[in-house]
């Protein structure tokens, strides 16, 4: 652990009944660092998420954020699942304040962050749209930002683009980095796209199949800022092999 740790777990482990989910794991995530999860479908990546989150509580160790214990407590993330959640009767502004529509009303500071980060991130003309007139790629962006307005230094992104179509799904990755480095947050981002965890990533961690533990901790050599052209970089393609081989069981 060192100083500029924002997120630290100890010992975490979690069962559900008489399944053990996630083995005992600890972890230290830097300030400011964009870290990837791969592992196989119900390794435990999102039972992780939800421990972190305080959405679970762990069968034991401890969960500290910014040097204060969380453990079990919900409210000091930001959390975005892959299913954009947005609601239809509301517009992109009431979208992106719903955080504080729920918990203690939305003022008019509230609305002019939605403005500001809306107009930002290239959604300003669609404030007064509903969800049905955006496209996939727009309603991540709407979701994004209803993440990012919460003001968290943490922000869990559980396959937030899984669903969208390849060429959209590269145009998003490309958006969260420009949004990622104006922003100054700690990103912690499950994806089971091997290629998206190293173009977005300063280390990719691999999970094994449940029940889940850490196996490797992969510091990505690539420079940033990244382009597409990264795709085809010797490193990136040796980091590539590399992931595979752990999730393929060495086959």
């Amino acid at each position: 652990m060192s100083s500029n740790d924002l997120l630290q777990l100890r010992g975490v482990a979690k069962s559900f009944g008489a399944t053990l989910a996630l083995e005992p794991t600890s972890l230290d995530i830097q300030d400011g660092s964009f870290v990837a999860i791969v592992g196989p479908s119900g390794c435990g990546k999102s039972t992780l998420f939800n421990v972190i989150a305080g959405l679970l509580k762990p069968d034991s160790g401890e969960v500290q954020v910014a040097d204060h214990v969380v453990t079990g407590t919900a409210g000091h993330v930001g959390y975005m699942l892959q299913k954009d959640l947005l609601m239809p009767w509301r517009t992109v502004e009431e979208n992106i304040t719903m955080a504080a529509r729920l918990t203690r009303g939305v003022n008019d500071d509230d609305r002019a962050e939605a403005r500001r980060v809306a107009e930002q991130y290239g959604l300003g003309e669609f404030l007064r749209h509903y969800p049905h007139a955006l496209s996939g790629g727009m309603r991540q962006r709407v979701a994004f930002m209803r993440t990012l307005v919460t003001r968290h230094p943490l922000l869990l992104l559980d396959e937030p683009f899984g669903a969208l179509d390849a060429q959209t799904r590269l145009e998003m990755q490309q958006w969260l980095l420009e949004v990622w480095k104006e922003a100054q947050r700690t990103v912690l981002f499950i994806t089971h796209d091997v290629d998206e965890s190293i173009f977005l990533s300063d280390r990719v961690l691999v999970m094994s199949p449940r029940p889940g533990r850490i196996i490797a901790d992969f510091v990505n050599p690539l420079a940033r800022p990244r382009n597409l052209d990264v795709l085809t970089d010797p490193h990136f393609v040796e980091l590539k092999s590399q992931i595979l081989h752990l999730l393929h069981g060495g086959r």
